[in-house]
C-alpha cells in the first residue's frame, strides 16, 4: 500500500480532528520489533536488516510527533455572484512538521470524491469556481487531512463548513421595453399626458396668466394678431411632461414544467457538484445549486423577469415584484441599481420557495393605479387567466408573457401521449385567446421586441 492509498484509507477512517497514529505506524512497530527479535533468536542477519529500518522509523515518529492544529480557511468567496467562473483562495496552515496535505473539493458530491495531495509547504490554493446555473448552492467544502512523516500520524479527516453563493439570474440585454398606459411621476423617460417641460410638442394655445414668456410662439402670435381687429393675441407652445412609470412583475411560481410532458410529474433534482483537477494548486469546480428545471417554465420566467427589470430600471422606472403563489415574498417597487440587485436576489428566494398553490393572488394594493402589470406564467390553468383579466379591468395595462417551453413533446411511454399533447395545446391556446379578447397583450418570451410593442399598443387602444 503506497502513501496515497494509506491517506485515502485514513481519510475514510473517521478518527476526528486530532493527531492520531495510523495503522501503518502500528504495523511498522509490530513488524519491526518482531523481525529484529526473530532475527536475533534465529541468528538471521537478513531479518534484522529488514526489521531495523521499520523499527527506527516508527520510533522516530513516536519521538518527534507533528505539533500544531491544522487550519483551512476560504478567502475571497462572495455571498452573491454571476453565472460563470469566479476565483477563490483556500488558505492552509498544516502545522509544524506536516509533510502532506490531502484535500478534496468541493466535497458535496456522491461518495468520497477526488482526493488531491499537496506538499506540507503549501499555504495558498487558488480555486476556480464555475456555476452554470443561477440559484443557491454549495460551491466549496474543503474537507482535509494532514499527515506527518511517512503518514504515520494524521490529523483528521475534518469535515469543513460548506461555503456557497447565491448565483443571481442572468440579465439579457433588451431594447426599451413596454410603456404603461399612464406614467405616474414628474420626472422620467416617458411621455405623460399632462403638460410639462419636455421637447415634444403637445399643443399651441392662447397665452394665460402664469405662462412663461420663453414659451411664446412669436410666429403664431404675429399671424393671429394680423387677423385680429385689435390687440395682440399671444400664443404659447405647450409640451408634454416626462415622467417615470410603475412596473409590476407578477411571477407565477406555482408550476415548473419542461418541454417533456412525461417529466411534468417528476420533481426537479439538485445536480451534484464535481471537482475537476487542473493543476497542483488550482482546480476548477462545477456545481449546480438550483432545484429549478433547466430551460423549464420557472427558469424562463425568472430570467425574463430579471431582464425586464433591468431594462425598465435602466430607463429610470420603478419596478416591483409580486409572487403570485406566495404574495409575502414580493418586493416593493423601487428604482436604481440597488433595486435591480434586490429584485434578482428576491427572484432566487421565490424560486427556492416555489410550489403549488391553489389560487394565484394579486392584491389591488400591490399594483399602483396606471402601472404596467407583466404576468409571467405558463398559463396552464384558468385562475391565472382570470387574474390577468381582472388586473386589466382595473385600468392597468397588462402584458401576459407566456413562458411555456416550446415545442412541447409528448410522452412516448404512454399510448395516449400525442392525444394528451393536443389537448394541452388547445386548452393553452384558448386561454391565451381569451386574454387577448379582454385587452391583455399576450406574447411568448423570446418573441421579437417589435411584436411585443405592437401587442402593447393594441392592448392600450382596447383598454381605452
Amino acid at each position: 500500500m503506497n502513501r496515497a492509498e494509506r491517506l485515502r484509507a485514513a481519510f475514510t477512517g473517521g478518527r476526528g480532528a486530532h493527531w492520531h497514529p495510523t495503522d501503518a505506524l502500528v504495523r511498522g512497530l509490530v513488524l519491526g520489533v518482531g523481525m529484529v527479535v526473530l532475527g536475533g533468536v534465529l541468528h538471521e542477519v537478513e531479518l534484522v536488516l529488514f526489521g531495523a529500518p521499520l523499527l527506527l522509523s516508527t520510533l522516530l515518529a513516536l519521538v518527534t510527533p507533528v505539533v500544531g492544529t491544522p487550519e483551512v480557511r476560504v478567502r475571497g468567496l462572495p455571498r452573491t455572484g454571476e453565472v460563470g467562473a469566479a476565483k477563490s483562495v483556500v488558505e492552509v496552515d498544516p502545522g509544524l512538521g506536516a509533510e502532506v496535505l490531502a484535500i478534496r473539493l468541493p466535497g458535496v458530491g456522491e461518495g468520497i470524491g477526488p482526493v488531491h495531495l499537496l506538499s506540507g509547504h503549501a499555504r495558498e490554493i487558488e480555486v476556480v469556481l464555475r456555476r452554470d446555473a443561477w440559484g443557491e448552492g454549495v460551491d466549496l467544502r474543503p474537507d482535509h487531512l494532514v499527515a506527518g512523516p511517512d503518514a504515520l500520524f494524521v490529523h483528521g479527516p475534518v469535515t469543513a463548513a460548506e461555503r456557497g453563493r447565491v448565483i443571481l439570474p442572468p440579465v439579457e440585454a433588451l431594447p426599451a421595453g413596454l410603456l404603461p398606459a399612464r406614467a405616474v411621476g414628474l420626472v422620467g423617460a416617458h411621455r405623460a399626458r399632462r403638460p410639462g417641460d419636455s421637447v415634444e410638442l403637445r399643443d399651441i394655445r392662447a397665452f394665460q396668466p402664469g405662462d412663461r414668456l420663453r414659451r411664446i410662439d412669436w410666429r403664431v402670435s404675429l399671424r393671429a394678431s394680423a387677423g385680429a381687429a385689435e390687440g395682440t393675441n399671444l400664443h404659447v407652445r405647450e409640451h408634454h411632461a416626462e415622467a417615470d412609470a410603475d412596473v409590476v412583475l407578477a411571477l407565477d411560481t406555482r408550476l415548473d414544467v419542461g418541454a417533456e410532458l412525461g417529466d411534468w410529474a417528476v420533481p426537479a433534482k439538485v445536480a451534484s457538484g464535481r471537482a475537476l483537477g487542473r493543476s497542483l494548486g488550482e482546480w476548477s469546480l462545477t456545481s449546480r445549486g438550483t432545484t429549478v428545471r433547466p430551460a423549464g417554465s420557472l427558469d424562463l420566467a425568472v430570467r425574463a423577469a430579471a431582464s425586464l427589470a433591468a431594462g425598465y430600471l435602466r430607463q429610470g422606472d420603478r419596478v416591483g415584484l409580486v409572487d403570485l403563489g406566495r404574495p409575502q415574498l414580493g418586493a416593493r417597487a423601487g428604482a436604481g441599481r440597488r433595486q435591480l440587485l434586490r429584485l434578482r436576489n428576491q427572484l432566487v428566494v421565490c424560486a427556492r420557495s416555489a410550489g403549488w398553490a391553489q389560487r394565484p393572488v394579486l392584491r389591488p394594493e400591490q399594483v399602483p393605479h396606471g402601472a404596467l402589470v407583466v404576468v409571467l406564467s405558463p398559463f396552464l390553468d384558468a385562475e391565472v387567466v382570470e387574474l390577468a383579466v381582472h388586473a386589466a379591468r382595473r385600468g392597468n395595462l397588462v402584458l401576459a408573457v407566456d413562458v411555456l417551453p416550446s415545442p412541447l413533446r409528448a410522452d412516448p411511454a404512454t399510448p395516449w401521449g400525442e392525444s394528451a399533447l393536443k389537448v394541452i395545446r388547445l386548452e393553452h391556446d384558448v386561454r391565451l385567446e381569451a386574454m387577448r379578447q379582454h385587452g391583455v397583450a399576450v406574447v411568448p418570451w423570446g418573441a421579437p421586441i417589435a411584436g411585443v410593442l405592437r401587442a402593447a399598443r393594441t392592448a392600450r387602444r382596447v383598454t381605452r
